[in-house]
This record gives structure tokens, sequence and C-alpha cells, in this order.
């Protein structure tokens, strides 16, 4: 389905799509294989990125922003979903810590860090996860203990998205273990000292082999007595951290959804044309009436994640999407993403498990979905919650 039928498609943004998918065609698959085998992206994507308002596309232009809203932010993701290059990691950058900055920031954070981060001289992060605490963000060990006017951070993270190349990073830490999550802070670090030399105590560790989105740059981050003004508390006070990330998270739940859409729409695109080439016994694959049948199921279910996450964006854009609405857009959406991707690699029979067939490279960065920003487990028992 193209994006200009979509029901929350104006023409300014029909315009912006066609923008962004030209520079994801010049400037990301030519180079999207490469940059899997290096486990990172070139640093330089960052700046041409930001040259064309690729990030924070939906901030404000007094911060140095493309001044748009959600809307643009999903078409880029629903783009670099469409074309498969996930290791462009805007999503995080922009649709997420962007977004932090913007709602929960001073004056003077703002303008401090967003334009450097919408022209692309620095890459954002956000720490949340840790060695023993994923979903479960209350079990935290990461703690920031204020000393005069810094706050000395000790702890690690993983599974951090961005962390190879990131300038700044939001970490989510402990500021007050004793009170559970009102003792929940973010703290604003930035990697680099004023020297512009790396910043003490801070080290990052390895880039974390997976298994799919291989060029997405993924890696631990190390704290030891890592020293930052206590002008970098995302906030107006400590003890919100735990606030603002149940605030912010269904808007990236639904970056998540809006990214398994576009997979499974680009799997039906591979399939459906792969089985009307491929011959067997003589005639089309698509000739068989069992891939007739799974190929209608496939669709149907595409077309139905299609209509509820369009439903989810109009409720975003009116400031109405609810938690539990974006858990449930979040966890069906990548639960039939994966299913639908499965039913099309089967119909390609042994090339479906070729890397070198879209399909397989599908299949391989589909799987992080379920897991990644709560894993569905973790949206069931919310949704659970409200019943």
């Amino acid at each position: 389905m193209s994006v200009q039928s979509r029901p929350w498609i104006t023409d300014d943004l029909v315009l912006f799509q066609d923008s962004i998918r030209k520079f994801i065609e010049r400037e990301l698959v030519p180079h999207e294989e490469r940059w899997c085998k290096q486990q990172q992206v070139d640093r330089e994507i960052w700046r041409k990125a930001g040259e064309v308002g690729m990030l924070c596309a939906s901030i404000p232009e007094e911060y140095g922003g493309g001044g748009g809203n959600f809307a643009h932010e999903a078409i880029i993701a629903l783009e670099q979903s469409r074309a498969m290059v996930t290791s462009l990691g805007t999503n995080v950058h922009s649709g997420i810590v962007a977004h932090y900055l913007l709602r929960y920031g001073s004056e003077e954070q703002k303008h401090k860090w967003l334009p450097k981060m919408a022209s692309g001289e620095y890459v954002a992060a956000i720490a949340m996860s840790e060695p023993g605490a994923g979903s479960d963000l209350k079990s935290i060990k990461t703690r920031a203990v204020r000393e005069g006017d810094h706050y000395v951070i000790n702890g690690s993270k993983t599974f951090i998205s961005n962390g190879v190349h990131a300038d700044l990073v939001c970490v989510v830490v402990k500021t007050d273990p004793a009170k559970g999550t009102k003792g929940v802070s973010i703290v604003v670090v930035e990697t680099k000292d004023a020297h512009g030399a790396g910043l003490a105590g801070f080290r990052r560790g390895r880039v974390l082999e997976k298994i799919g989105q291989k060029g997405q740059d993924t890696a631990e981050l190390f704290f030891d007595d890592v020293r930052v003004p206590c002008a970098n508390l995302l906030g107006p006070e400590e003890g919100k951290g735990f606030y603002q990330l149940m605030q912010q998270l269904p808007q990236e739940r639904m970056i998540i959804a809006l990214g398994a859409l576009g997979a499974m729409e680009r799997a039906l695109e591979e399939t459906t044309q792969y089985v009307r080439e491929r011959k067997v016994f003589g005639a089309p694959l698509l000739d068989l009436q069992n891939t007739r049948f799974k190929l209608a199921e496939c669709k149907t279910n595409a077309t139905v994640a299609r209509a509820f996450i369009d439903n989810c964006m109009a409720k975003v854009l009116r400031g109405e999407l609810d938690p539990e609405t974006a858990a449930m857009a979040k966890w069906w959406s990548t639960q039939r993403n994966c299913e639908i991707i499965d039913e099309c690699l089967q119909l390609h029979g042994g090339y479906g498990y070729m890397m070198e067939y879209p399909i397989a490279r599908l299949y391989v960065n589909a799987r992080a979905g379920k897991i990644y920003g709560g894993s569905n487990e973790i949206m069931k028992e919310l949704i659970a919650r409200t019943l």
C-alpha cells in the first residue's frame, strides 16, 4: 500500500516521503551489506542524513529540527523498514531520544543538544537495559550519586543501540534506590569532555553480534566514577525518570509497530513476485492452492495490521494514544510480522534460507521486534492491567 493512500498522510508528507525514499535508495541501500559486515554504519552518514532533514524531523525548527510531527517519524520508520536498511539508528536518535529532550529538557539543554542531533554532529542513544534488568526497569542498578555540583555515575548498560557512535546518552540511573521507581532518574551524558577527549571513566564495550540487524551498532557501555554536571539531569528534579519512561515508551512502541508493518508489506511484495516467477511441476508456484491460500492469509493479516496502525497513528496525531493501545500495536504487529515473514520464507523453499534473497534478511531482522521496546509478554501484562 502506498504511503499516499494512508488516511493520516497530507500532500506535504507525500513530498517528504518521496525525498526520504530517494535518500535511502541513494545513500543507505548500496552500503547496507557492508555496514552489516562491519557492524556499524560509517560515521559520516549521520551528517548526510542531517543535511536532508532525516534527523529530528519532528523537532521544532527553533531547536534545529524539521518542524514536523510524529507522522514524519512514522514515514522514516516505514521507509527504512520497507527498504530493509536497519543499520542507521534514526528511530532511537530522532524518534525517541530527541523527544525525551524536547519534553523534559530545560531550554538550555534543548538549545545545546537538539541542533547538534538534527545536523548529525551528535549521535544519540538511550541506556535503559542492564545485564540483569531488561524489561524490568525497576531493577536497574546503575547509580548516580550527587557530589557537589556533579553526579558520579557507576554501573553498566547493555543492548544499547547507537552505542558505538553515541556522543550523547540518556542514562537511566538510580538517584535514590530506597525510593523504588520514585528513585529513578535520567541523566544525560556527553561521551566527550569539553576538550573533545573521551569522558573520564566512560568506556564502550564490545559491539554485540546479533542474528539480525547486524549493521545497527549495539554495544555495552560502562560507567566507572563518571562525573557529569548536575545540570545534565533531565527534568526539574530527581526521581522523575520512571514517569518519563512510561510517558515516552508508547511512542517508541509505535515506531516499532510501524517498522513491523513496513517489513511485512515488503515480505508480501517479494513473495508474490517470487511465486509468480518460480515454476513447480511445470507451472507457476502461485497456481498451487496452498500458495494462494497462504498468501491470502498473510495479506489479510497485513491489511488488519495496517488498519490498526493507521487508527493508532490518527490517535497519536490527536494526542489521544493511550499506553495500553500502544502496547497492543507493538505486540500484535511484531508477532504478525514474524508469522507472515516465516510463511513467506517457506514459500521460497531453499532459496528463502539464502541471505542473497530479501526474505532471508527480513526473517532475521524481524525477530528482535518481539523483544525490544519491552518484550511482548510485558506488553500483554500492561494490557491485562487495564481489564
